[in-house]
């Protein structure tokens, strides 16, 4: 098995829910040439970017899948 990575936002701006945003799975923006054999490795890879990237409002997260 194989896992890609990629990352998305999980909310989007709407002036009319409370906060301002409504909960929103956005598109998927894939991490190029980031492959990993396990599920661990990607895991690993996607806390340490969420570590090193702050989500900011709309809540940017790396997740990954199996390919």
């Amino acid at each position: 098995m194989m896992y890609q990575v990629f990352k998305r936002t999980w909310w989007r701006e709407n002036p009319s829910w409370p906060n301002g945003l409504e909960p929103c799975a956005g598109e998927r923006h894939y991490f190029r040439g980031e492959q990993f054999e396990t599920a661990a490795e990607a895991r690993d890879f996607c806390m340490a970017w969420n570590d090193e990237n702050p989500a900011g409002r709309l809540s940017l997260k790396a997740e990954f899948e199996e390919v």
